[in-house]
This record gives C-alpha cells, sequence and structure tokens, in this order.
C-alpha cells in the first residue's frame, strides 16, 4: 500500500533514515557521520505538514510498518537568465528497508512518484545519488532516469 506518509509513520520513517545514512557513513565515512539521520522527529513533523515536500509511504497489508518511503520536493527556478521556468519534482530520497529489497517495493514507490507528478502537471523527476551506492545508481538506470549533471570532486 503506498499512501502520503502521516504523523503516525515518523518512527518507521526514523528506521529507514537510520538505515540510509548507515549505508552511506560506510560508503563515504569522510563525508557521513556514523549513527545519525538526515532529518529529526521535529524536521519531519514539518515536512509532512508542507504540501511542497510530499512524502509517500510503503506499507505492510496492515498499513502499521513502513517498508520504504520516498521524500519528494517541489523545486522550480523562476526569472533565471538561463534556466527555463519548468516545474520539477525533486526526490530527496528513497529508502526501501533493508530486509525488503528486491521485492518490487522501490520500482513501486518510484512509479508512484511519477504518477503523482504527472497528475500535478510537473515538467519532470530528478534526484541525486552517490556513486558510493552502485545498488542504488542501478535501480535508477533500470527505472530509466539518466544523468543530467554529474558532481565531481579531488580530495586533498
Amino acid at each position: 500500500m503506498i499512501r502520503p506518509a502521516e504523523a503516525r509513520d515518523i518512527p518507521g520513517l526514523m528506521n529507514l533514515l537510520h538505515q540510509v545514512l548507515d549505508l552511506h557513513h560506510r560508503g563515504r565515512p569522510d563525508l557521513f557521520k556514523p549513527n545519525a539521520t538526515k532529518y529529526g522527529t521535529a524536521e519531519l513533523e514539518s515536512i509532512l505538514a508542507d504540501p511542497n515536500t510530499p512524502v509517500f509511504v510503503f506499507t505492510d497489508s496492515a498499513d502499521t510498518r513502513v517498508l520504504g518511503y520516498a521524500f519528494c520536493i517541489r523545486q522550480q527556478i523562476l526569472g533565471d537568465s538561463i534556466r527555463t521556468d519548468i516545474p520539477t519534482l525533486y526526490i530527496d530520497d528513497l529508502c526501501v528497508d533493508s530486509a525488503c529489497r528486491g521485492q518490487g517495493v522501490g520500482r513501486q514507490l518510484y512509479e508512484h512518484v511519477l504518477a503523482y507528478a504527472r497528475e500535478k502537471g510537473y515538467y519532470n523527476v530528478t534526484l541525486n545519488v552517490w556513486s558510493c551506492n552502485p545498488e542504488a545508481m542501478a535501480f535508477y538506470q533500470r527505472m530509466g532516469l539518466r544523468p543530467q549533471k554529474v558532481g565531481m570532486e579531488v580530495i586533498l
């Protein structure tokens, strides 16, 4: 079942946020702190209340356990001298519980986000993926996403 996230989902969201940050910490401990989350409880409450940051959850059949989520952000650059004014739905974070990966949860969440974006009149859906997460990169490529831009670095 996929639906908009609610306050009652915050403990499940926090569990998955820990999983995501743990994966990133293992891949890039120089950039990501251990035992951290991207958002705290108060931030999640604010995000869930904001219509410009839709969050969708995939739950078990009893609608009691969050098995995956997609955090989205409405973006639009207006009046820029070189960029067009297209509305974009940015997937800020998409996560599937490690115990449920490979069962189609991520695909269903992503397809739900696409359907939502089409319904709301967005021009495109974008996201970022860390290169230290090759499984996620492969997943997004299977979903049909292609690089829009590439961030590069040199560590000094």
